[in-house]
């Protein structure tokens, strides 16, 4: 199947974009490229190979979830530049009305 230049104007007009005679031929001549690879690609035997979702495999990169000890009050706001008893002291953002 090949892509003719009146394909590309159709295709062209239905998403509304415009193109001069040369970027016509230019995009027929790409998109007969591409089919033309598609062809030998549809040439391939692949009776024996498993469908992939992806190339490589995957695998978990995060550490493994594991319950450790949190910081205590003292050593969470040890360097805090304000704060209010065991809190950490913000400034307002919600104003009154």
């Amino acid at each position: 199947m090949a892509i003719s230049i009146q394909d590309v104007e159709h295709v062209a007009t239905l998403a509304k974009l415009s193109f001069t005679g040369e970027e016509m031929r230019k995009l027929a001549s790409e998109l007969n490229e591409i089919l033309h690879y598609m062809e030998q690609l549809n040439s391939l035997d692949t009776e024996n190979v498993e469908p992939l979702s992806h190339v490589i495999e995957l695998g978990n990169v995060f550490r493994d979830d594991a319950l450790r000890p949190g910081l205590d009050c003292e050593e969470a706001l040890k360097n805090a530049p304000a704060k209010t008893g065991k809190f950490f002291r913000v400034p307002r953002v919600i104003g009154d009305r």
